[in-house]
């Protein structure tokens, strides 16, 4: 069944990269990857409180801009994907990020949205560029994987998926990390990070779906014990050199927990790492 994949791009470096990523991933799957960049008329508010229409100078421009931009990603992919299973759609839009994004996710029934973590203008100290954090945040009906900067594509060996047991995970949730899995043999490893010794009885329960869940796949258990969770994930995926992070982003538990705006800049230890936020079903 052919797969359906946004690409976003703001002609980055780390932007390109993700669609390398997205291209080397998915090179066995049917896909069909739409390659989006946003534009808007940049000065256009200092001269007007009104939104530039189509015609008019601000506009044509940046426009013309997005769109020989472009122009020469397809041209650059033409070189390097020759894949017949693979087919690339190109997408100029007037908007801000996340309504584009969201917008395009609903017109073409986008299931992956695969993305760079740090865009032409954010700062350097930033790992999580504001935007991808935002689409991570805020588009709750799609999955999706945030590609550092620096991480070339290999094949996903090992892949971290750290849970506190707490909440009742549905297999429909894990459709993608599952999917991922399978497609390249990665092993899942499922990391609670605890100060207990015991798991409640609920938590148990849902040790048990998960086995179910991840039945026919590699995975295994670990625990971590009296650490805080952010820096026992980090020293757990360093150590181990782990390929990926995924979570469940719930609105209000550990992802938000780890990956609240004020945490971004301290999750060095994942500037390697792409990290997949699966959506939340229970929304």
């Amino acid at each position: 069944m052919k797969k359906k994949i946004l690409l976003p791009t703001d002609f980055s470096k780390n932007a390109w990269n993700a669609i390398l990523y997205a291209i080397e991933l998915y090179k066995n799957e049917t896909c069909d990857f739409y390659v989006l960049n946003v534009f808007n008329a940049t000065g256009y508010a200092l001269e007007s409180m009104m939104i530039p229409e189509p015609g008019e100078r601000l506009y044509e421009e940046a426009k013309e801009k997005s769109e020989k931009g472009l122009s020469k990603i397809e041209e650059r992919l033409s070189f390097r994907d020759d894949n017949p299973n693979h087919k690339f759609f190109m997408i100029s839009e007037f908007n801000t990020v996340l309504s584009a994004i969201k917008d395009t996710v609903e017109k073409k029934d986008i299931e992956m949205i695969v993305m760079g973590t740090k865009g032409t203008t954010n700062a350097g100290d930033l790992i999580y560029g504001s935007n991808t954090v935002l689409v991570m945040e805020k588009v709750r009906n799609c999955p999706v994987m945030a590609i550092p900067e620096d991480a070339n594509y290999k094949e996903p060996k090992e892949i971290v998926f750290p849970t506190d047991y707490k909440t009742h995970v549905k297999r429909r949730e894990l459709q993608y990390l599952i999917e991922i899995a399978r497609i390249t043999n990665a092993e899942i490893k499922i990391l609670h990070i605890t100060n207990d010794d015991t798991l409640e009885e609920e938590q148990e329960n849902n040790k048990k779906l998960l086995i179910e869940y991840l039945d026919g796949l590699q995975y295994s258990f670990h625990t971590l014990h009296n650490i805080d969770v952010k820096g026992g994930l980090s020293s757990f995926v360093e150590s181990r050199g782990s390929d990926m992070i995924t979570f469940i982003n719930r609105k209000h538990s550990f992802f938000g927990s780890i990956f609240s705006k004020p945490m971004v800049k301290s999750l060095g230890h994942h500037s390697k790492v792409p990290v997949l936020a699966l959506h939340d079903l229970t929304n």
